[in-house]
């Protein structure tokens, strides 16, 4: 008998684990750099320390490219864009080179599909 409540206690354990365990979740951003020089683009969440795409590397964006970028990340979680000439971080779109400004409009949180064309012009 007490190996039944055991195993019941342990399966109930387990669910409950499962269950609170954050749901992963996707979203692509779309980014047309209509500015005259090339750009490089970071996604940082603002709910945990996580940068797309990560390990010190950025996305290059040609000057007139526009670029899907899919990502995984946790339902419901703020993701903003910051992007910045390359060679010139003073000039910059959204939170800007590692999510140091504010901004207005550049955060999106992800719960499936895709953003609208995100047009970064000078």
């Amino acid at each position: 008998m007490s190996f039944t409540i055991a195993r019941r206690v342990a399966a109930l354990s387990l669910a409950v684990i499962v269950s609170s365990a954050a749901h992963a979740g996707d979203i692509t951003f779309q980014i047309k750099n209509s500015h005259p020089n090339a750009m490089r683009l970071e996604l940082y969440s603002q709910d945990r320390d996580y940068v797309w795409p990560g390990n010190g590397k950025d996305f290059y964006l040609d000057d007139g490219e526009t670029k899907q970028l899919p990502i995984s990340c946790e339902d419901g979680e703020k993701i903003c864009y910051g992007a910045w000439v390359d060679g010139d971080e003073e000039t910059y779109w959204g939170v800007g080179p590692n999510n140091k400004e504010n901004c207005e409009d550049c955060c999106y949180t992800c719960s499936g599909g895709q953003t609208e064309e995100i047009n970064l012009v000078e």
